[in-house]
């Protein structure tokens, strides 16, 4: 039986054909296969390596996805297990087909039939591995907060634990099943539209010893990890952030203040702000990225009509503050930055 890495190789021999199948509403061009994301729509975002050292290896511009061509039939047929994906990628490379050269028809007469791209949402896939996902209290991921000094977490719907969940190293080319920490990715209506991974050391000693212990699956862009967020009504005061940790830590000394983990500075600057928010307090790491996202997010604010006002970490970020300061030292810097009316509603007195 073939490993994950052999079968991994198998597909890039014809990676084109592997593009034709998975991704038809795509396109050739040049040495890439162009489509608009791994949910088979149409676009220039997700590009295919066809030739060269890479053939096979894949990444999307939109949603920092990346992979080869195992993740991608992953991905594109919304499986979660790997004996399903080794199943699908083992039956595809079974199968008799026309190779890229005979492909391309001299009439249209000609042409194959070729079935009608296949709408499979991210959505869908993020939507099913959270599903599969349990309540976060009293779990490795509820610990592994805990030693982050994020007390509360379970107190968090859109936290979930995963004890065993898919995890490919791209460079190794081996598949590992790991515990994970799993975070919902929503839109304004509350739907999931991604979730974000935190891959965790199964004895409990930190994030999981892999080049990557992070990834997102899904759509992230405009869209957010949700925290304290009202069923209905308007958010007229709400912080948004980069890191999901971070942003728990700001949680932890404001519980009732809505706020939002956007994952990275990109898709912080490209977060929608709900209806009715009046004021937006932008929280970011104290780097490049971090200023980047700031300013991207402040001016989609004010374009809004949303005054955007900044926090700002003492430390690197405001987890560090939190377990280096302690939560009165945090509350107390938060205290010099937010509005009057701000901290005398939401800070204790």
């Amino acid at each position: 039986m073939l490993s994950a890495s052999e079968l991994a190789d198998r597909l890039a021999r014809d990676a084109e054909a592997v593009c034709r199948h998975y991704l038809s509403a795509g396109r050739r061009a040049g040495n890439y296969w162009i489509v608009g994301d791994v949910a088979n729509n149409k676009g220039k975002s997700l590009y295919v390596h066809l030739t060269g050292p890479r053939v096979g290896r894949w990444a999307d511009a939109a949603t920092a996805e990346y992979g080869d061509l195992l993740d991608l039939v992953r991905e594109t047929c919304g499986l979660i297990d790997f004996r399903d994906v080794a199943d699908e990628a083992r039956r595809f490379l079974n199968e008799p087909r026309i190779s890229s050269a005979q492909s391309v028809p001299v009439s249209r007469r000609d042409a194959p039939h070729v079935d009608p791209p296949v709408d499979r949402p991210a959505g869908q896939r993020a939507q099913r591995l959270f599903r599969m996902a349990q309540p976060l209290s009293g779990t490795l991921a509820d610990s592994y907060l805990r030693q982050r000094g994020i007390l509360r977490a379970a107190l968090h719907p859109a936290l979930r634990f995963h004890p065993s969940c898919y995890y490919r190293d791209l460079e190794a080319g081996k598949t590992r099943v790991l515990p994970a920490l799993i975070a919902a990715v929503t839109d304004p209506f509350g739907v999931i539209t991604g979730v974000h991974r935190t891959w965790l050391d199964p004895d409990g000693d930190g994030k999981a010893k892999i080049d990557d212990p992070r990834r997102a699956l899904g759509g992230l862009l405009g869209n957010a990890v949700r925290f304290a967020f009202p069923a209905c009504g308007p958010v007229p005061v709400m912080v948004a952030g980069e890191g999901l940790e971070s942003i728990l830590s700001l949680s932890h000394v404001l519980p009732d203040m809505p706020m939002v983990s956007a994952l990275t500075a990109n898709h912080l600057a490209a977060f929608r702000p709900p209806d009715g928010c009046l004021r937006l307090y932008v929280a970011a790491d104290a780097d490049a990225a971090g200023r980047h996202g700031i300013e991207g997010l402040s001016r989609r604010a004010q374009s809004l009509g949303i005054l955007p006002l900044s926090l700002a970490p003492e430390l690197g970020d405001f987890n560090e503050d939190l377990r280096r300061l302690g939560p009165d030292r945090l509350i107390a810097n938060l205290r010099a930055q937010l509005s009057p009316e701000d901290a005398q509603a939401i800070l204790p007195a």
